[in-house]
Formats: structure tokens, sequence, C-alpha cells
């Protein structure tokens, strides 16, 4: 019988900050990659796959960059592949904008060093986003390379159009690097290609490397006499590219939804939920950064090379292992930092562009509000009689502080006021009192110890203990939680366009605003957490049994369906290598069911049980995997302790919810963070 040919292609997976911080992995990184020039250039490796991103290859070049010429010439001859991405990001917790923007980036520094081909590589994301095909489609790319949330699809299909293979056994496969026999490996990799076969026609696709790992010098002679004891399978060292060339006509088997069946491989879906400080940084640094650009868009693209920068950092932060959650300490301490920065570009662009334009911009910051919401948020100096005064603050006015040909001296420091103005004059009006807040549109009341909006939703807010880790939650057989106590409620705010009340619970304090001729409530939580090991839920009690969700993916609204009755604390595994399936799922921005919705400023985890609809507002934990978590069999990384994952002391939350159609959830969003 004639041997099955196997393509195998020679990488490493980068990631450039995970269970140690980026200057040490990036000391690694010259080694690594030293060893791999080396190899290429005395021919002892035909090729080498740089994980389909080229932030790596800058990190390297900026400490070593009398490499560079050989890097071109490796490129240029086809034997070393980068991009076409500039970061390896989360999938599920970046927006269209930002995935864009990686994509040309990355496509921008991989075409300068003069690469042509290109693969959606996505070998180690936690689940793949139904969007992002039609995205690779938009930059010309029509290869994809993917391995978790596949289950049973075969080695080669169509992802929503894009010709894609799955990673039967994953990318991590490190055996030649392992201190075996020769005997051993082959009985290893035997066993290993008869479980890719069955998913695959006569040629294999092998990936041979791992994280942060070298390649052997003696690769080559490794394989030949592996290939000597293989029966069945000749392994072949080459490029993925030469595969999709040879399968080119297996693609048959259509896939159009996203990628997240965890049976077969650990999705990791707890990590939509660890270190949610992060998560809200990041949505905060998205949307300013945006906001940012579009405007300095209006008024000649003059900040476009600080705009990239911004962006750079951000894609950096965005790279699934620090978005996610799941590094260490100081890794996310670097992250952020790097939000700051953006967050401050970003707001120096805006404050720098009002001060120069001061008319053209109150005109354009007023027109863009008005798209969104009736009301827009200054600050001032001086507000207008007719603004509603928010809040102030001690500080030096714009006009002096972004003026280039003035210096702020003392006697500039003075009251900053924090003001509210009409876009969109109406006849609405806000009513208040102790116990309710209302206008035309929407009501929350608070009585018998409930509160309630409208007359079909009510609102608890809910914790639970859990034993996991910043890779999966790690729930407790039969634990039924804790429901906080409503104490009291009353005004916090009394305002023509904006009132607010403060309802006080067993947990913590809920602020509630509304504002004139809106149809959302807005929720803000600050509190100190004391509590390790623990999720804090905010749970939103509906009328029927949810089903189907609908919620915000790459900027765009994607449909899931739930068995509202199942209940992952009933089906937790007993068996090694098996992660429980959640009725959790990661959210962007928006989340809504039965004409109900919900917006937030960076939690990005929901979850569907009987006819609840509930919101992570914390999730903390002391580990990065946790080899005893009761919701995962098997370790997902090392056991390292991070002690800041269970985000004692302040924390503060954001979100709003409301009845109103899916279809209009933008405005939403863009009034909350607006505002």
């Amino acid at each position: 019988m004639k041997k099955k040919t196997v393509i195998a292609y020679l990488h490493t997976h980068w990631d450039r900050e995970w269970y140690r911080e980026f200057e040490v992995f990036r000391l690694r990184l010259i080694r690594v990659f030293d060893n791999v020039l080396t190899l290429l250039e005395n021919n002892k490796i035909p090729a080498f796959y740089f994980d389909g991103q080229v932030s790596a290859l800058l990190d390297y070049l900026e400490i070593k960059p009398e490499k560079e010429k050989l890097i071109r010439k490796l490129i240029s001859d086809k034997r070393l592949f980068i991009g076409p991405f500039y970061t390896l990001v989360d999938e599920f917790l970046t927006d269209r904008t930002c995935f864009e923007k990686n994509l040309q980036i990355g496509l921008e520094i991989a075409k300068d060093f003069g690469c042509q081909d290109f693969i959606g590589y996505l070998a180690d994301t936690f689940g793949h986003s139904q969007n992002i095909p039609l995205l690779l489609k938009k930059y010309g790319i029509d290869k994809c390379i993917v391995w978790r949330g596949c289950g049973e699809i075969p080695s080669e299909f169509i992802f929503n159009g894009v010709n894609t293979i799955n990673l039967i056994r994953g990318y991590y496969m490190d055996i030649f690097s392992a201190k075996m026999s020769i005997e051993d490996k082959a009985k290893w990799l035997k066993g290993n290609l008869d479980k890719i076969a069955e998913k695959s026609g006569n040629t294999l696709l092998l990936p041979i490397g791992a994280d942060h790992l070298g390649v052997e010098p003696d690769i080559k002679e490794q394989i030949e006499k592996v290939n000597a004891l293989l029966e069945d399978y000749e392994i072949k060292l080459s490029t993925p590219f030469e595969y999709f060339e040879l399968v080119k006509d297996n693609f048959k088997f259509e896939w159009n939804n996203e990628l997240r069946d965890n049976s077969k491989t650990f999705i990791l879906q707890g990590s939509y939920s660890a270190r949610l400080d992060i998560k809200k940084l990041n949505a905060d640094a998205s949307f300013k950064l945006k906001l940012a650009d579009e405007f300095q868009k209006e008024f000649g693209g003059g900040y476009d090379s600080s705009i990239e920068y911004a962006y750079k950092l951000l894609l950096k932060n965005q790279a699934h292992d620090g978005i996610c959650g799941c590094s260490t300490d100081y890794v996310h301490r670097e992250n952020t930092i790097r939000y700051k920065k953006i967050m401050q570009i970003a707001d120096t662009i805006l404050k720098e562009l009002k001060n120069i334009y001061p008319e053209k911009f109150d005109k354009l910051w007023i027109s863009y509000n008005k798209k969104y919401h009736s009301t827009a948020i200054f600050e001032d100096t001086n507000p207008p009689k007719n603004a509603q005064i928010i809040s102030k603050r001690k500080g030096f006015p714009d006009e002096i502080l972004y003026n280039t040909q003035r210096i702020p001296v003392t006697e500039d420091y003075t009251t900053i006021y924090k003001f509210i103005t009409e876009t969109k004059p109406s006849d609405d009006k806000l009513q208040i009192s102790n116990s309710e807040i209302s206008n035309s549109q929407i009501k929350l009341q608070v009585s018998n110890g409930k509160i309630r909006i409208n007359k079909e939703v009510t609102v608890d807010f809910v914790r639970y203990k859990d034993f996991g880790d910043t890779y999966n939650f790690g729930a407790v057989e039969n634990d039924n939680g804790e429901t906080a106590k409503i104490i009291s409620s009353e005004i916090l705010m009394d305002g023509r366009l904006r009132s607010g009340l403060k309802i006080k619970t067993t947990f913590f304090d809920v602020q509630v605003f509304l504002d004139k001729n809106s149809d959302i409530l807005r929720f803000k939580i600050d509190w100190n957490n004391r509590l390790k090991n623990r999720l804090w839920q905010v749970r939103f009690n509906l009328k029927n049994p949810v089903t189907q969700t609908v919620s915000e993916d790459m900027d765009t609204l994607i449909e899931r369906t739930f068995d509202p009755d199942y209940d992952m604390r009933k089906h937790l595994p007993k068996t090694r290598g098996i992660e429980v399936w959640t009725n959790t799922a990661p959210m962007q921005r928006f989340v809504g069911t039965e004409e109900f919705g919900i917006v937030t400023k960076g939690l990005t985890e929901y979850e569907v049980y009987k006819n609840t609809l509930s919101i992570t507002l914390l999730r903390s934990t002391g580990v990065i995997s946790n080899p005893k978590n009761p919701s995962r069999s098997t370790p997902a990384g090392p056991p390292l302790e991070v002690k800041e994952a269970q985000l004692l002391g302040q924390n503060s939350v954001e979100f709003a919810a409301g009845f109103f159609a899916p279809k209009d959830y933008i405005k939403k969003v863009n009034e909350l963070f607006l505002g």
C-alpha cells in the first residue's frame, strides 16, 4: 500500500507575553530565531513559518537590526513566511476596526519585507468568529488555518467562504525535541497521524513546533529515521502553502457559523471574564481611539502617524494571552500602562483639535452626539445657563493647556465643570422619587425588595464560588449562589436632563441614571471587593425562557441558541481531557433577547439560564491554570499564582439596559460611551 504524504511545516507559536514578561520572552526569541536563521542559511531546513504575525519579527529586529538583510532574502526566496497579522489577537474581544487595523498594519509590514503569500493563521485563538473569513477575503486572503472549536469538522472545509484547514491534533507538536528514542517518536507520531488521517484524505498536514520553541538542528535527519519506521506515512518538510495546493480539490464541507465546539479541544471560555479590569480598559481605549481617528480625519488627517502608533500599542494588548487575562500580574501591569498611553493619545488629539478649531469642533461634536442621542457632554470653565452641571474638578483650562504658545501657571488653575446639554430639544420630562425614576419611554422602580424595569423585567445581583482559574470559571456543584438584598433607595441626582437613584444593597451601592428622551437606564457600580474566588453577576429576569440571543461580534450581530434548562454544575467532568460546556458566551458591547438589550463598557461575558440573562461584573481568581479546576479536568497552562487576578480593592462597572430593537444597538453603545 502506498504511503500517505504528510506535509510538515516548522513553526514556533510566539506569545509576546504570557506566563513570562515581554522582555524575558524577547531574549528567548533572540535565541530561538537566531537558531532558525542559522538553519535556513545553512540549508538545514527548507522553510519556516513565523506564526502568522509580524510583531515578533519586529521585536527581534529591534535588538538585531544587522539580520534584516538576511531576513529579507529568506522571505524573497519563499523560505521564511511572515504576516498577515500584526499580532495574534483574540477574535471575540477585538472589534472590526481593530481587526482590520491588525490586517492593514501587518500586511503593509509583511509586504514591505517582500512576503507575498498569506494565510489567516489562527492556530491558538480560543474559538473562531464567523466574521473572520469575511474580513480575510476583504484583504485578499483566501486561506485560513484554525484549531480550537472545530469539533468533528474535517481537515479541509470551507469556513464562511474561505478554504480552511482544521489542525486536527493542534499546532503543538514538540515530539522531535523530546528526549525519546526514534522508535518511540515514530510510535507516538503514528498514533497522532492515524487520528489526523481519520479526517483527512491521502495528504495530511503536520505542524512541527510549539510555544516559544526552537527547531532541532538535526530535524531533517530525525524525520528520515522516523520515515524508515513508519509503514503508512511519509513525512515531507515543506510549507502549509504546498499543502493547500495539494488538497485544493478537497474543500467540500461548508461551515458558516462560529467555531466554539469544545467537545474535542478546550476553548477556555472563562477567559472572557478573567481580569475584567483589562477588558474595560480595552473597551474604553478602542472606542476613544476610533473616535479620535474619525475626528482628526475631519480636520485633514494630521494625526495619522500618532493614530497608527496608538493602534500598534492597542494590538499588542489584544494578543490573546493579554486581552484574555491569563498572563502574569507583571504582564497585565504593562497592558494597563499601554492602555493609559492609548487613551492619553486619543484624549490629547481631541483636545488639541478643539483648541485649534474651537467653533468647528463644537459643531462637529454636537452633530456627532446628535446621531446617537439628544444630549451631549462638555467640559469647560464657563458652562452655558441652560446646561446641567453633573460634576466639577480643579484643573487647567484646555485652551491654555493645549496651546503650544502658552505655559499654564498657578493663576490659571481653576474650576472645570462637566455638564450636559441638549442637542435635540423635546417635551420629554424626567420624573424621580426616592424609589422611582422614569421618562416617557422607560421606568425603573424599587419596591418590595425588587428592582423592576417597566413591568417586564426584574434585576438581581448575584455571586457564586469560583474554584477555577483565568481560563475557566470553576463551578462548584450544588452552589446556588447568594443574591443581594435591597436595603434602601434615594435620589442621587434630580436634574432637567439627567436624574439618578442610589440603590443600597447588601453587596454594594448601585447608581442608576436616566437621561431626558432616552430609552436606556445607565447603571454604575463602584465597590471595594474583599472576596477571593468569586463570580459576580447582574441578572435580568425576563418573562420567558431564553432560547436565543443576539450579540455583537466584530461590529455586527450574531445569533446564538441555548438550552435554557442546561446547568453546567450537573455536568462537571469526571475524566481527564474534558472542558465542561457552559451557557456562557463572549460578547463585545451588546447582548439582547426578546427586544430587551444590554450594552456594557468592557463586560464581555453573558450567561443564559431558565428565563434569565446575566452579565458578569467581576470574576476573581488567583492562578493562571488550576490543575484541580472542577470545570476542566486537565491543566491549560502553568499553575502560576496571580494574586492581582483576584481584583481585590476598588472595582467599577458600567452598563445600560432597556427595551429596543437589536438593530439600534450601536446608538445605545455610543450613548453609553459618550455620556
